[in-house]
């Protein structure tokens, strides 16, 4: 069950899986994950975990809730 704080690249890629996205895929300057005609991109890989900020950017792009997350 993630909470809402810093999680790895990996970590978030997982799950996104676990919510039916697909990918990740190579775009322009980020990589993307699909749903559907949802597409959301994800973080470049760095050596520093997401922070909450912006995993809940991703989560709001993504159209899941906090609650739908904390599901998990």
């Amino acid at each position: 069950m993630p909470s809402l704080s810093p999680i790895t690249r990996k970590e978030l890629i997982r799950y996104l899986h676990l919510l039916d996205f697909d990918g990740p895929y190579s775009g322009g300057k980020h990589q993307f994950m699909v749903k559907g005609a949802l597409r959301v991109r994800i973080p470049n890989p760095h050596n520093k975990d997401i922070g909450k900020q912006m995993l809940m950017q991703i989560m709001r792009e993504a159209g899941i809730a906090k609650e739908e997350w904390e599901k998990l």
